[in-house]
């Protein structure tokens, strides 16, 4: 059984540089659960070639022309067919879960609606698909040097650039990914 102090729920799982899985190289994967049953994320610096202006309008939801455009992100290798919208505040929508006070995780369409005409969504963005890990399969990827953990920062989401958040993650640890060779080991 898992204990509740090592969920990694609101962290940021940070790819090493030896993992080479393209789904997850160089990858931050932003937990949203973890529990006895396994754990759920959302890469969130893995840009696709799709806009977020080409998703609405594929969605036929209008975007007027002071719109910030974002790429949308592969979420993970996981049911990529379906949305996430990852932005600041509450769960004022449909289908929300809080990850913490400051970033929330939307799977309903009213927030896609919603995104061109308010400014409080101006930072968020929209991820396909998630990464998914069975009971223990995130802690034996852990305990194999796969991954630093740090917990979630919201000004690495909606304030660094998608090409810098792998880095900036790490720099919350004091850490120089760039520095970190490829082999790992233990003493």
């Amino acid at each position: 059984m898992m204990n509740p102090t090592s969920s990694l729920k609101n962290h940021f799982l940070i790819a090493m540089p030896n993992l080479s899985d393209p789904n997850f190289f160089r990858s931050v994967t932003l937990i949203c659960e973890h529990n006895e049953e396994g754990a759920m994320g959302i890469v969130v610096n893995h840009p696709t070639e799709v806009t977020t202006t080409e998703l609405l309008d594929h969605l036929e939801i209008k975007v007027s022309h002071d719109f910030i455009e974002r790429p949308v992100l592969a979420g993970g290798p996981v049911q990529t067919d379906r949305g996430f919208v990852i932005h600041r505040g509450g769960t004022d929508w449909q289908s929300s879960l809080m990850v913490n006070e400051q970033i929330t995780i939307t799977t309903s369409q009213d927030i896609l609606k919603a995104m061109p005409k308010q400014k409080s969504l101006n930072e968020a963005f929209v991820a396909l698909g998630y990464a998914g890990w069975g009971p223990g399969q995130l802690e034996l990827e852990m305990a194999e040097n796969s991954w630093l953990s740090t917990p979630a920062n919201a000004d690495i989401l909606f304030q660094t650039s998608v090409e810098q958040r792998w880095e900036k993650a790490a720099a919350l640890l004091g850490i120089d990914i760039a520095q970190i060779s490829s082999l790992s080991g233990h003493a």
